[in-house]
């Protein structure tokens, strides 16, 4: 019968042999917590490898992802669906374990897209904030159906990050008791030690932050472990970090403890000798028949969801009008009422014929937008009456109230990287706000929900120099152009009222990415549009007005600067020179339309 040793140790054996074979990779942190992650994955984790989208599993968020194979190694083990050739092809081109976890649709075990340090926390708290939210949408007496945790890992360059103060102090304030984070307090980083650079009091860090902090835990103890997690579980209103104190590298006789081992191989030799100091005696990528049967999880898995199952069905005959909203959600359907109640509002705002901001327009719709969908979470980055960001039945999300707008407060990084777990966890649709020029605060958060092609959508107002007074520190000159770059992002910059409403359908429709709305402070003209040219706002470019069928010149402009481009018209057709003046309200949706209307 495996010991407990001998279970972490197999997470440790596989993890250097495959980062030898690809001679890539970072064999400190999996060998430094794969106690932590035998204990918390083989007594605590509530999840099902024959299913890995089971809705009410447990999430976990490798926040470190640089130690990447100590997941792969994990889900190997478990019995989702990697196998031992996988391993062996760690961190090659198109194969299932990259360098750093990468998510998709199909899942299989890996929650979010990690390697930015710091990012996987934040999405955790997402992920978090996302079960608290739905928990309370759904559940009923005798009926929780939606009741998980959280479990994210974290290193030193987790907590050195920035955004780990903002959402950490965030999670603090909302009482995100389901969150669990293991702290690998192992002092080492690329550099070395760390107390040069990073000597602060974590513990008392995230006291003030109001978490609950175990601390002084042997990260190499099984039992000290597994207590602690008990003892997490049992804060009724607090997030919780348990500090383990870990060796870097535990099991390498002569590199351990040392950053020669965070991010290189140990070489052929240092291998032979860690596997004799862990008394390893299988050859590379070898795992034992005992060993695989104490680690596959399928049986208990499958009995844990085959119970919700049964819960589920139960809710479903007591409360079929609520069932059948979870199922319209967590299968990423629209209310049949949808696309009605949308059209209807675009032909409606035409004929209103308003001249107001496309902030305010942005908010007209989610006027509409909130009412027939629950699952819309609002957020803004403390520019709230600014950005206009909520609606009438917005209501705060805060340590009492379960709402559905988050007052994120001034956490640009951190509220984007939040909106991206909340769209992770699935059954919500978030969208954040702010100016268009702290886009650059959050960069990052925004490349990653691009990677992932998850279903965010941020808001960005006061895009240009037209919002005047504050000056040059708040005018996004370069900002958009930064924004559109981003492979996968679609970008909408609507001209007015009309183009606002559908650049928020194609956001809302969108399931293959996020969407970027950028929004004006000051008002804008309300362009005259025939029906066929409203139809053709879906395909990001259209014409608004043609003063010749044989233009001189064609213009293509977008957002504020379209009126300014209309005046400009009107001026040289006074001196007979003909333009075409071309709404471009989204250049990502328009460079995917047929070569003949493009041309047309």
């Amino acid at each position: 019968m495996a010991n407990h040793k001998e279970l972490s140790n197999a997470i440790r054996i596989l993890s250097i042999d495959a980062i030898q074979k690809a001679n890539s990779g970072h064999p400190g942190m999996p060998m430094g917590m794969a106690d932590i992650a035998e204990v918390l994955w083989r007594n605590f984790i509530n999840h099902n490898p024959d299913n890995p989208l089971w809705f009410n599993r447990d999430r976990f968020v490798l926040s470190n992802g640089h130690g990447s194979i100590l997941l792969y190694s994990i889900l190997h083990l478990t019995g989702y669906n990697i196998t031992i050739n996988d391993i062996k092809n760690f961190r090659q081109l198109n194969s299932k374990t990259p360098g750093h976890p990468e998510y998709n649709k199909n899942l299989n075990g890996i929650e979010t897209t990690t390697g930015p340090l710091g990012q996987g926390l934040a999405n955790s708290i997402g992920l978090a904030i996302a079960e608290r939210i739905l928990s309370k949408q759904f559940n009923k007496p005798k009926y929780n159906i939606i009741d998980h945790k959280t479990y994210v890992f974290i290193g030193d360059g987790c907590l050195m990050e920035g955004i780990s103060h903002e959402v950490c102090s965030l999670a603090g304030t909302l009482k995100l008791n389901k969150i669990i984070a293991f702290y690998d307090d192992n002092n080492i980083s690329i550099d070395g030690n760390v107390k040069e650079w990073f000597n602060e009091n974590v513990a008392k860090r995230f006291k003030s932050y109001n978490w609950n902090v175990i601390e002084n835990i042997n990260g190499h103890n099984n039992n000290e472990i597994k207590k602690a997690i008990k003892k997490a579980h049992k804060s009724i209103d607090k997030p919780t970090l348990i500090i383990c104190k870990t060796i870097i590298g535990y099991g390498s006789p002569n590199k351990s403890g040392t950053n020669d081992i965070h991010g290189t191989p140990l070489g052929t030799n240092e291998i032979k000798a860690t596997r004799l100091l862990l008394k390893w005696k299988y050859p590379e990528f070898t795992i034992p028949k005992n060993i695989y049967l104490k680690w596959n999880a399928k049986k208990k898995g499958n009995k844990k969801e085959n119970k919700w199952n049964i819960l589920i069905k139960k809710y479903s005959k007591k409360y079929p009008k609520l069932y059948n909203e979870f199922k319209r959600r967590i299968e990423n359907k629209l209310p049949k009422i949808f696309d009605k109640k949308i059209n209807k509002f675009i032909k409606k705002t035409q004929i209103l014929n308003k001249n107001i901001a496309t902030r305010k327009a942005s908010q007209e719709t989610l006027e509409i937008l909130g009412k027939i969908l629950p699952e819309l979470i609002g957020g803004s980055a403390d520019l709230t009456p600014s950005n206009l960001s909520n609606w009438s039945g917005s209501k705060s999300f805060n340590k009492n109230n379960h709402g559905n707008y988050i007052h994120y407060g001034v956490r640009e990084f951190g509220m984007s990287a939040i909106t991206n777990g909340i769209s992770l966890h699935g059954a919500l649709l978030p969208y954040s706000a702010t100016f268009l020029i702290f886009f650059e605060y959050a960069h990052n958060a925004i490349r990653m929900a691009s990677l992932m092609k998850i279903h965010s959508i941020f808001i960005y107002t006061h895009d240009s120099i037209g919002l005047g007074e504050d000056g040059p520190t708040h005018q996004p000159i370069e900002t958009l152009s930064n924004l559109r770059i981003i492979p996968n992002m679609n970008i909408w910059r609507p001209c007015d009222q009309v183009e606002t409403a559908v650049a928020w359908k194609n956001a809302i429709t969108r399931n293959n990415g996020p969407t970027s709305i950028i929004l004006t402070r000051q008002n804008v003209i309300q362009q005259q549009r025939n029906l066929y040219q409203i139809n053709n706002i879906n395909k990001g470019g259209y014409i608004i007005k043609d003063y010749n069928n044989f233009p001189d010149i064609i213009f293509i402009t977008t957002g504020s600067e379209l009126n300014i481009t209309i005046k400009a018209s009107k001026k040289l057709k006074t001196i007979k020179i003909y333009t075409r003046v071309i709404s471009m309200p989204s250049t990502n949706i328009f460079d995917i339309q047929k070569k003949k209307y493009k041309e047309k």
